[in-house]
């Protein structure tokens, strides 16, 4: 497939002149400075996130991006590639944990086939961009080309940005591919960097020889390179669907939204997102700590404080959805709870 390559957009820098002001609507509310804990911190970080005293997080759009790996075939995940297509079409079907858990938080879902093995039928809520039919085996050969990586990250920019533009006012980042956590294993190992025993579990569910042959693999993926820079190891190693993922976190930025970041996969993207541009650090707020091995790893490698700590190792975007109320409480304290002049002055 021929494809023009747009640029990334420009990611503003978040404007700390703002902080002040934002601090003090939040500590002058009829309530104790600091009794709201971690939600009043929220509530500045969403105001200096959209440049505004009254943030809004009413609207979210979860994108739940999906591809398939090449390195499948060296027996890395304890399910088969076909999953990943079966999986999306329960996504449109409207069955996934994903979509529950979106009804249940009021959030829209859409699901991008960034690269699946499979031809899937045209749907309202599936957004075809697939660059190809999955990655090759990085465990052989690079899993991607140059190009291939500069198309998917301009793809997830543009999906990002367009959901903002039609109304989001928080993207929730999402993915479904059968072995792309050792894809973000590998991913974190280079980008962090860390030891890479440090950043391999069991994905989906490895028993031990499973899980010892993913080790194995995994070891023997990243001794055929030594690329480094985030272009070149999302290539040797990547997703397609994890590299739109990185580019949709500088798209979401751009446009001055909040991204939610899910489990170890989408905070792998994240991750080379910030390697990329390191300004979009600023937008993204990490939703969970994932169970997966490697996760808290990598959190702390960024300084990421996760909003929720609930042993979730799903994805989809499950932990993204979860953490939106508070994000949402966080705007109501900011533009619903009365000050405490006003309470004191029998204003209310």
């Amino acid at each position: 497939m021929t494809t023009t390559v747009s640029a990334l957009p420009a990611v503003p820098a978040i404007d700390e002149a703002l902080r002040a002001a934002l601090r003090a609507k939040v500590d002058g509310k009829a309530k104790p400075p600091g009794a709201l804990g971690r939600i009043e911190d929220l509530a500045v970080r969403l105001g200096l996130i959209q440049g505004t005293t009254e943030p809004r997080a009413e609207n979210a759009t979860l994108l739940i991006f999906a591809g398939d790996h090449g390195l499948t075939e060296e027996g890395v995940s304890a399910y088969p590639q076909a999953v990943t297509a079966s999986m999306v079409r329960t996504f449109l079907a409207g069955r996934g944990t994903a979509n529950a858990f979106a009804r249940a938080v009021r959030a829209e879902v859409r699901v991008v086939d960034a690269g699946v093995v499979a031809n899937l039928a045209p749907h309202p809520d599936l957004i075809d961009r697939k660059i190809r039919r999955g990655t090759r085996n990085a465990a052989r050969e690079p899993a991607m080309t140059s190009h291939e990586v500069d198309t998917a990250l301009a793809t997830g920019a543009e999906l990002a940005a367009e959901a903002a533009d039609a109304g989001a006012d928080v993207i929730v980042l999402g993915e479904m591919g059968i072995g792309n956590t050792a894809s973000a294993s590998l991913l974190m190992h280079r980008l962090l960097p860390a030891p890479l025993a440090t950043c391999i579990g069991v994905g989906a569910g490895h028993d031990p020889a499973g899980l010892a042959r993913k080790r194995e693999t995994l070891a023997r993926t990243a001794a055929r390179s030594d690329a480094s820079l985030p272009r070149e190891v999302l290539a040797e190693f990547g997703g397609l669907e994890v590299a739109m993922m990185a580019g949709a976190v500088i798209g979401a930025a751009s446009r001055r939204r909040a991204v939610l970041v899910d489990g170890f996969i989408v905070s792998a993207a994240a991750l080379a997102a910030i390697r990329l541009e390191p300004a979009v650090r600023d937008y993204c707020i990490f939703a969970h700590s994932s169970a997966e091995r490697g996760h808290a790893a990598l959190l702390d490698g960024i300084a990421a404080d996760p909003l929720l700590d609930l042993g979730l190792r799903l994805g989809e975007g499950t932990g993204g959805l979860l953490a939106l109320p508070l994000l949402r409480a966080a705007c109501g304290l900011m533009n619903e709870v009365a000050s405490l002049d006003e309470v004191l002055s029998g204003a209310i």
